[in-house]
């Protein structure tokens, strides 16, 4: 997976969220999206990115998102 691409794509579900005024909802959306709608690898790729790159890239929101909800979008096994 190239993290270059799914960093943009986490950053445009972030620009859509953003628009909730609750930060909570604001992270919720952004997992909660990014949970349905991206298979495993992808979900992995970017925690990999997050892990060794930091939030190189990332919009603060997606790395507030990632941050709380990291158990259940992680895949178990």
């Amino acid at each position: 997976m190239d993290s270059n691409k799914l960093v943009k794509m986490a950053n445009d579900i972030a620009a859509f969220f953003e628009a909730e005024p609750d930060p909570a909802a604001c992270s919720a959306g952004i997992s909660g999206h990014i949970g349905r709608f991206w298979d495993p690898r992808m979900r992995r790729a970017l925690f990999r990115h997050l892990d060794e790159q930091g939030a190189e890239g990332l919009r603060d929101s997606v790395v507030r998102a990632l941050s709380e909800h990291r158990e259940s979008l992680l895949p178990k096994g």
